[in-house]
């Protein structure tokens, strides 16, 4: 899906430093940092801050440490005029490659241009001589999975409704031309502990302005939920966005996901293939509706996978809330808890080890394709 008619844009927005420079780190979301550099797509033009010659602790008062990566740290801080609380990356110039630069560059105009409910907000960027300073909503509610499975009781219709606001999100992403290109469990955030529905899609920093179809070149992403597309290093777009909700639905629903492999070469060539199940023991009691909904994201062809549009308006996402509500996910629950377990700590582990775009699908995932 391309967006041929629009054109990139710097935005500016309300109170930071101008900004000539960029630089990128894999991590947006306001608990975790780090790096990643962009290679193969078309820059975009430069990012712009707000608030032109102010620097960051004149406006702010640093808090505790939220977390950390290869080139970044994420901080709690107070915007002293207004005591609002907020999450503060904070990237290391000096670790940068001209790719990461180019990549924050991205980013920071993606987040300026995006005003949605659910997609985490950037409020304010600060380029100083040592570091850049991006100010972003504070998300203390944690991630969405693992309020999940704290649950006692959960049926379809709470799937549903979480389903729903993430393809009103990245839709309003794609109406934007936005291509997020990582979206998984670990970037769904809650904004708070108070609600289930307060959901933010967060880490835009692999995301790409897409402005024609099939426009996009770089093999990103994340195992696991990442589109066959993008592994058989053909042009991409949008559509890529839509397979990664597919695997996400799958385990909101099944408890587990549709491509798991010993090896990733495996898992890779399951992908590229489209070979997955719905295992009786766990979908024998999910809706029809639910799993020809999954059927249609997670469609090799980009071109036969249904836009977010088109899924919100699935008979599964129209139907009754009151028949879903009967739909018991208890056993699915019970698997969804082992499977988070596992995500988790494999996801600690490949903080460490993946630092950039390009060994983001793994550091020997060429070889994994053959």
């Amino acid at each position: 899906m391309g967006c041929s008619s629009s054109k990139q844009q710097t935005i500016s927005s309300p109170a930071t430093t101008t900004t000539t420079t960029t630089s990128k780190t894999p991590a947006n979301t306001p608990v975790k940092a780090g790096g990643r550099s962009s290679t193969k797509d078309t820059p975009s033009s430069s990012a712009k801050g707000n608030g032109e010659g102010k620097k960051f602790d004149t406006e702010y008062s640093r808090g505790k440490k939220l977390g950390e990566g290869a080139f970044s740290v994420v901080v709690e801080a107070t915007k002293k005029d207004t005591n609002d609380s907020f999450a503060v990356k904070v990237v290391t110039k000096s670790k940068l490659t001209k790719e990461d630069e180019i990549a924050l560059k991205d980013e920071i105009n993606i987040l300026n241009e995006l005003r949605h409910q659910h997609i985490i907000r950037l409020y304010d960027v600060f380029e100083e001589a040592q570091y850049w300073y991006l100010v972003t909503e504070k998300m203390t509610g944690g991630e969405l999975f693992d309020r999940i499975v704290s649950k006692s009781y959960y049926n379809e219709k709470e799937a549903r409704d979480v389903c729903k606001i993430l393809f009103e999100a990245v839709g309003y992403c794609h109406s934007k031309c936005v291509a997020h290109r990582d979206l998984k469990p670990e970037n769904l955030l809650l904004r708070s502990e108070d609600s289930d529905s307060d959901i933010k899609i967060a880490d835009f920093g692999f995301a790409k302005k897409v402005l024609t179809p099939n426009s996009l070149t770089t093999q990103c992403g994340t195992p696991g939920y990442v589109a066959p597309e993008i592994l058989e290093g053909i042009a991409y777009d949008t559509k890529s966005d839509m397979w990664s909700l597919g695997v996400i639905i799958y385990i909101i629903l099944g408890g587990y996901p549709p491509f798991i492999e010993q090896n990733q070469r495996d898992l890779f060539r399951k992908i590229r293939k489209g070979q997955y199940e719905f295992h009786d023991v766990y979908w024998g009691t999910v809706s029809p509706e639910a799993k020809d909904l999954i059927s249609c994201l997670l469609t090799v062809q980009p071109s036969k996978r249904l836009t977010a549009q088109q899924a919100l308006q699935h008979s599964w996402i129209m139907k009754d809330a009151s028949v879903l509500a009967t739909q018991d996910l208890g056993t699915n629950l019970a698997e969804l808890r082992k499977y988070n377990a596992k995500r988790k700590f494999k996801a600690a582990v490949n903080a460490v080890i993946m630092a950039n775009k390009m060994t983001s699908l793994g550091v020997n995932f060429k070889a994994d394709l053959e």
